[in-house]
């Protein structure tokens, strides 16, 4: 989502994590972020969020919940269990959106839960109200 000047809006500059098994939707989501000054890097399935945040250590995970191999709230509770998952933001990108959807991913370990499709402006205010777990 650009401004009105045409320019994507900037925010502080993270190492983010994107995982969804819709390869368009990732690399649109990672190249938006890209453009925004962060540091991006993808994986597709539940398997390779694990390896990927692992390797990275990525400050925020977007992650989707149906993955194929590994659902995106197991990965979550196996990157929890790390001692290098603790600190990360861990955000729960998923088409559904009830109370109890939210309570699960919660209960996951994710931080936060954005209903796709995934407004910029949503993203970056939940963000912006986690700012205080990066510093």
């Amino acid at each position: 989502m650009a401004s009105d000047n045409g320019q994507v809006p900037a925010g502080p500059k993270r190492r983010i994590l994107v995982v969804d098994d819709n390869r368009d939707g990732a690399d649109s989501l990672a190249l938006l972020l890209r453009l925004m000054g962060n540091e991006v890097r993808t994986a597709r399935d539940g398997v390779e969020a694990i390896e990927q945040a692992e390797q990275f250590r990525p400050e925020v995970v977007l992650m989707d919940v149906g993955l194929p191999s590994l659902n995106g709230l197991d990965a979550t509770r196996r990157i929890r269990e790390q001692p290098w998952g603790k600190g990360m933001t861990i955000i729960a990108l998923t088409g559904w959106g009830q109370d109890r959807d939210r309570e699960q991913s919660r209960e996951a370990g994710c931080d936060g839960h954005l209903v796709k499709p995934v407004n910029l402006e949503n993203l970056q205010t939940l963000l912006g109200e986690l700012q205080g777990k990066f510093d």
